[in-house]
């Protein structure tokens, strides 16, 4: 009797709660103090759904950047949320050896177990030191520069040029997370181009069993545990959705290690010093008589290593990179600004292709205006929006609040950018000047206010990389083509584990006449 009685009491506070929203138009940040009986604050949770982040972003600047979150009783969504960066420096850098992903978030990202991911202590140390090892190989950045430039021209190009002849509308997003996909598959595997982005627009069934595999971590996110657990052992929703989409990656993986394996029996006693490498060659290549905890030989060692770098290559550029343009749309002085950048350090000839001369990464390092207008994007809108840790040991914060071991803090990187005491009364404005010094320069912006690539020992090793693509995709697209965006559209971002616009970018796109 006394559940029903609790039961009632709950479903008589998010009616009230529901006929408050609607009758009296108050604010939801206003509610989100409140801890209800046994629902805790999962009902001004609920009801702030449709603009999360917003809304949590209200309530950190209402309570001095840090507020503790409270879940249903026994639910075990309990949680510190934090965007203050005295708390980011001491958790991801000072004592960043008491700040782990835990067991909990490794069961979260149980299809990503033996990457780096999710990793902690001495095996996090040994497997980020062979991934730098792999990712700094002048083989490997040699292979990416020239995917993404080739990419450009086979895909992105005449894609873009047949939309602008047909005269048709196009999500931009699904443009962009095309682009990457195909990109990260070719660097990491070394498989011929998938042709996601091509003008058929075909759907690739790699691509989609990824997206449903990322999609059922995020929901694990948001689910007490028993509950997602329940429905991967009964095979329901989107649990069963999410293990037939590993079965599909499990397939296609295999058959991407099974050609790797065999080009490297076919190389062996070849110098291959000089040649492109790919990240799926080069882990099963590893030395492990230096890497001793690695296992190259474990298939799935190297389908989850797979997974999870195509995790981090793909939406985190093609976020930015939406994101950009539609600020720019918004901004078309900082549009003109970046054109005049690029028209001076990267002249054009009177046919319209780039001179002989051309050095992209000589030249794309000078876009230092670019660059700015790219970071800003990424202050405003970071492409992952939030950091989730926990103490080993209990602990007290700059803050002052106290965390318990095995607790969850959940980094609100969202937050941080939009923070007026962190950024100033502007933090709202998009400002490519405030990345600038009086003299051009870059500005150096410490790590823990612009969290976009992480910080500390758990700094993003493919930012660089990141940085390059998203330069040479902007240059090919301002230098040839105008973008106008559709009418009528809502931009606001989803709710996921990246910072995706939640109804696309709908544009039209024109090309631009040769000067």
């Amino acid at each position: 009797m006394a559940s029903i009685s609790l039961i009632g009491v709950s479903i008589t506070i998010i009616c009230l709660l529901i006929l408050h929203r609607f009758l009296f138009k108050k604010p939801l940040y206003r509610f989100f103090r409140i801890s209800w009986p046994v629902l805790g604050m999962v009902p001004d949770l609920f009801l702030m759904l449709h603009r999360i982040y917003d809304s949590i972003v209200e309530r950190l600047e209402s309570t001095e950047l840090t507020f503790l979150f409270k879940g249903p009783w026994f639910a075990g969504m309990d949680m510190l949320i934090t965007a203050d960066p005295a708390n980011i420096h001491y958790i991801l850098n000072s004592n960043f050896s008491n700040f782990v992903k835990g067991s909990e978030f490794i069961e979260v990202f149980d299809a990503f177990e033996c990457a780096l991911l999710t990793k902690d202590s001495v095996a996090w140390k040994t497997q980020r030191k062979a991934t730098q090892v792999m990712i700094n190989h002048q083989g490997f950045q040699r292979l990416s520069m020239s995917t993404i430039r080739s990419k450009v021209k086979d895909g992105l190009v005449p894609v873009l040029n047949h939309i602008a002849e047909e005269g048709t509308t196009v999500d931009l997003q699904d443009v962009f997370r095309r682009f990457t996909f195909d990109t990260s598959l070719v660097t990491i595997t070394g498989c011929d181009d998938p042709r996601s982005l091509s003008i058929e627009m075909p759907e690739v069934e790699s691509a989609k069993a990824f997206d449903d595999i990322v999609e059922g971590v995020f929901y694990r996110h948001v689910k007490p545990r028993l509950l997602w657990k329940l429905q991967k052992l009964i095979g329901v929703g989107i649990e069963k959705k999410m293990t037939e989409a590993g079965a599909v990656f499990d397939r296609v993986c295999a058959k991407y290690v099974s050609a790797r394996k065999e080009e490297i029996k076919r190389s062996q006693g070849i110098n291959s010093s000089v040649e492109s490498e790919d990240l799926l060659t080069s882990h099963i290549k590893l030395d492990t008589t230096k890497y001793q905890l690695l296992d190259p030989i474990n298939d799935k060692f190297l389908r989850d290593n797979v997974l999870a770098l195509l995790l981090a290559g793909r939406d985190t550029t093609a976020s930015a990179l939406t994101w950009f343009f539609w600020l720019l749309s918004e901004n078309p002085n900082v549009m003109t600004k970046i054109r005049q950048e690029i028209d001076k350090i990267l002249p054009r000839s009177s046919s319209g292709q780039e001179k002989p001369s051309y050095d992209p990464m000589e030249h794309l390092n000078k876009l230092v205006y670019l660059h700015a207008a790219l970071c800003e994007t990424m202050r405003l809108y970071p492409p992952v929006p939030l950091e989730r840790v926990s103490p080993l040991e209990s602990d007290v914060l700059p803050s002052g609040h106290k965390v318990e071991a095995n607790s969850k803090i959940l980094i609100f990187i969202y937050a941080v950018g939009k923070m007026r005491t962190i950024w100033g009364e502007d933090a709202l404005e998009f400002k490519p000047e405030r990345w600038n010094s009086e003299t051009g320069e870059l500005r150096h912006v410490p790590a823990f206010k612009f969290l976009a690539f992480n910080a500390g020992p758990r700094v993003c090793l493919g930012k660089h990389i990141a940085m390059m693509l998203m330069k040479i995709v902007a240059v090919e697209i301002l230098q040839n083509y105008d973008i106008k965006v559709a009418k009528g559209q809502k931009f606001e971002p989803n709710t996921s584990l990246f910072l995706r616009m939640k109804h696309g970018f709908k544009v039209t796109i024109n090309k631009r006449c040769s000067s």
